[in-house]
């Protein structure tokens, strides 16, 4: 028997098999049919010698092999449409980082407002991302002082940005 004769026998007794395979690997995706032609397009345009034995698990690696080239490639194309999906949106990221920086100026005049040991507390924790017991380590005071510092400027940025929006 030939390759070309094996290989039809095999696709006409195993297509749905496989196609039922390659559906759940893909979650039900279109591109199932297309993934199982594929792999019996390769297997006829291959050189290779293919008997009864080998058949199986060359067309279930083929096809395993194809369903992670989907994933590959879709992956990719996500990627890629997500660059040009950020490139395009270069104008509005602009506008964001402005408005960042007028915020950040709104949120400096507040702090220029409060006492010196509350924006220092403040600022630490805003733009040095430190916790409560960090900054009470960094400035060797007690714990609950810093939290009723950090507390209070909280409360008076608040007051601020509400009062000027």
């Amino acid at each position: 028997m030939s390759n070309q004769e094996l290989i039809s026998t095999y696709y006409e007794a195993h297509r749905d098999e496989l196609l039922a395979f390659v559906s759940s690997r893909l979650c039900g995706a279109d591109d199932a049919e297309d993934i199982v032609q594929e792999v019996f397009l390769r297997l006829l345009t291959g050189t290779r010698p293919i008997t009864t034995i080998t058949l199986p698990s060359l067309v279930y690696t083929i096809a395993r092999n194809l369903v992670f080239d989907y994933y590959r490639r879709r992956q990719s194309r996500e990627e890629y449409e997500h660059v040009l999906v950020h490139s395009s949106q270069v104008e509005d990221e602009l506008e964001s980082v402005l408005s960042a920086r007028e915020i950040t100026e709104q949120m400096e005049r507040g702090l220029a407002r409060l006492p010196e040991n509350c924006r220092e507390v403040y600022r630490m924790h805003i733009y040095g991302g430190m916790r409560v017991s960090e900054i009470s380590q960094s400035l060797g005071q007690g714990y609950k002082s810093v939290e009723h510092r950090l507390g209070l400027a909280r409360k008076e940025i608040r007051k601020y940005l509400r009062h000027i929006s």
